[in-house]
């Protein structure tokens, strides 16, 4: 599987890992994880990027705990329609983007968000497009947080594997996400295993 094709498959996905499969099962574990690592680190008026939002159930949490200054990037143009049935308030104070998230990190200027965050996104950049960590540890002025699938589940990660596919359907990657990110000069605060995901915090230098 190419970018273009991997790109291709999550815009016009539907059913399993739609934009209405993730707003049906709303907000969940990593949610509530997020909630708390932002009420740590993160005032209430700082500038946030969710990329790869999907119908946006993190940032509507967010939303709940007060965040304003929300903004997410998605493939899936479906998205936002789902966002303005299941999440109204948040589709209506937000700012949304639809496409890759390659392309609209590479034209921001530098520290354009106190905070970017990726909810198992990043774990489906193509190995052609990894350059795109370089470009979001430069578009976040603070905090950079990753909350990814690391082999938490029995099948995924396992064995040294590189790739694994969801379903026999679309690839997810294996990465050391404090390796990847520490090598471009951000510093790990947090590491917080998760049933799942695991979330990790970085900040910027």
């Amino acid at each position: 599987m190419d970018p273009e094709e991997n790109h291709r498959g999550w815009a016009s996905r539907s059913g399993d890992f739609s934009p209405a499969y993730y707003a049906e099962i709303g907000p969940n574990e990593v949610s509530e994880t997020l909630g708390d690592i932002f009420d740590h680190y993160v005032a209430k008026d700082a500038k946030i990027l969710e990329v790869g939002c999907s119908s946006g159930r993190h940032l509507d949490h967010l939303r709940g705990l007060g965040y304003k200054n929300l903004t997410g990037i998605d493939l899936n143009d479906d998205s936002f329609e789902v966002m303005k049935e299941y999440f109204p308030r948040l589709a209506e104070t937000g700012t949304f983007y639809t496409g890759a998230v390659e392309e609209f990190v590479s034209g921001l200027p530098d520290d354009s968000f106190d905070v970017i965050y990726s909810v198992e996104t990043l774990q489906h950049v193509h190995p052609d497009d990894t350059w795109v960590f370089d470009e979001l540890s430069r578009a976040t002025a603070d905090l950079l947080i990753t909350a990814e699938n690391e082999g938490n589940s029995p099948n995924r990660g396992r064995d040294g594997a590189e790739v694994s596919y969801v379903n026999d359907d679309f690839p997810l990657f294996h990465r050391n996400w404090k390796d990847v990110f520490s090598d471009r000069g951000l510093v790990q605060l947090l590491a917080e295993p998760g049933k799942r995901d695991t979330v990790r915090v970085f900040r910027t230098l």
